[in-house]
């Protein structure tokens, strides 16, 4: 079968190779035929090494596809069901899915570091214990979630990641006010979810900040009141807040440099929510006087920040009911045979989310 992988970390190119098998089918698992998937920055982070992820390894994450096989044990699904891939399911038995965090369930985690596929050459990974740059993938029945008929597979990868984490942040996570100011630094697929999770909470002026100028004009078709660059953020605070800060300030970067500004850019009392994924010896620093006085509340949101089941069962609701918009976040469609280019589209801000049609 068909596969892109990763040979070693620090690499920027995929090999799409014909020879990789997915291994690892029994009780309590499926089979998958993978039949579109999502690039989302988090592949790229991997591939670099600021996120950690075992090499040889087959990124992809935000897939969906229809199951191929059903493991011994395994109920609620059936041969030729329509599912996403959840990268992050949870077990329901540990300290956090007992709380009602599901979110912060590492029962998902512990499988990144098991192979799911082999090649001729010995095993290879899938990204976060899934791997959906590939036709088939076998996958904990946890990582399977049934998506009704009329939901066209390229939305619901797009569901499976970047839409439920942007929403929730907005939604779950900062629980935006009505009439609120929001900023949102970075805006490619999970901004531009979270510029619409702020407008169907009713915030009033959504500022949406990229130093790319296609991906300003983008944003502003998605809910966004105002689009501006880096340099033009110091304007709109003082312009719209009156120098005070906006509300709300969505870091969805994953670097400490933005993290800061979004800091600076929240109000006295309001809310910095950290969306973006960054490295581990990346340190985000406030001193103690700052964060006494200020009050500010920061506020981090892992994959949405809330019961992902019921994220995607909103999300699905939102879209159908024409409160989002899904299907013009795909600016990009490729085959897996031009998976680099669209890799680099990604890295220049060209794209807000390329679906691999496999």
């Amino acid at each position: 079968m068909r596969a892109a992988v990763l040979h070693e970390i620090g690499q920027d190119k995929l090999e799409v190779l014909d020879d990789v098998e997915a291994v690892g089918f029994g009780p309590g698992k499926v089979k998958l035929r993978i039949r579109a998937t999502g690039l989302c920055h988090s592949d790229v982070s991997a591939m670099s090494g600021v996120l950690p992820q075992p090499a040889p390894f087959i990124p992809g994450h935000e897939g969906a596809g229809e199951v191929l096989d059903v493991g011994d044990g395994v109920t609620g699904l059936s041969q030729g069901d329509r599912v996403l891939v959840c990268w992050l399911p949870a077990c329901g038995a540990c300290p956090s899915c007992r709380r009602g965090q599901t979110q912060l369930c590492l029962a998902g985690f512990m499988n990144a570091g098991t192979p799911n596929f082999k090649r001729p050459g010995g095993d290879v990974f899938g990204f976060a214990g899934t791997g959906t740059f590939t036709e088939e993938v076998v996958v904990g029945a946890g990582c399977a979630v049934p998506i009704p008929d009329d939901v066209p597979y390229e939305i619901a990868a797009l569901i499976g990641c970047g839409v439920t984490t942007g929403l929730g942040a907005a939604i779950n996570t900062a629980r935006v006010e009505a009439g609120s100011s929001v900023a949102v630094i970075g805006c490619g697929g999970v901004g531009i979810s979270t510029i619409q999770g702020a407008r169907v909470q009713g915030a009033a002026q959504i500022v949406a900040v990229d130093p790319v100028a296609s991906r300003r004009e983008a944003a502003l078709n998605f809910g966004a009141t105002e689009a501006v660059s880096p340099d033009e953020l110091a304007d709109a605070k003082q312009r719209i807040t009156g120098g005070e800060g906006f509300d709300y300030v969505f870091e969805v970067v994953g670097k400490s440099a933005t993290a800061r500004t979004a800091y600076e850019t929240t109000r006295r009392g309001g809310t910095l929510c950290v969306v973006g994924a960054g490295a581990m010896d990346d340190n985000f620093q406030v001193n103690m006087f700052e964060l006494f006085f200020d009050e500010k509340r920061i506020l981090p949101s892992m994959y949405g920040g809330g019961d992902v089941l019921r994220s995607y069962e909103r999300a699905i609701a939102l879209w159908r009911a024409g409160r989002i918009d899904l299907a013009s976040m795909i600016t990009h469609r490729v085959r897996l045979e031009g998976i680099n280019d669209a890799l680099d589209q990604m890295r220049t801000g060209e794209s807000l989310r390329t679906c691999v049609e496999l």
